[in-house]
């Protein structure tokens, strides 16, 4: 299991709502959210191995957001 912490630009519930279509959907990903009270909009995502940062920010490209990995 792979947990991925972002930093977004997901501003509101109903931006989120947009990401939803996609993350459902996608056969790796077992659960995510997003905290837009956080100051950086962080999208946690708790995916099987082999699903990476790479494959979360390409998904959030297409619907017109972006990520970058949140360091510890």
């Amino acid at each position: 299991m792979e947990v991925l912490v972002l930093k977004t630009n997901v501003t509101s519930k109903q931006k989120a709502e947009q990401l939803r279509a996609v993350f459902d959907n996608h056969q790796s990903i077992e659960k995510w959210s997003v905290d837009i009270e956080d100051c950086d909009k962080v999208l946690r995502i708790e995916a099987q191995n082999g699903f990476g940062i790479k494959e979360a920010v390409a998904l959030m490209q297409l619907q017109g957001f972006y990520g970058n990995e949140l360091e510890d």
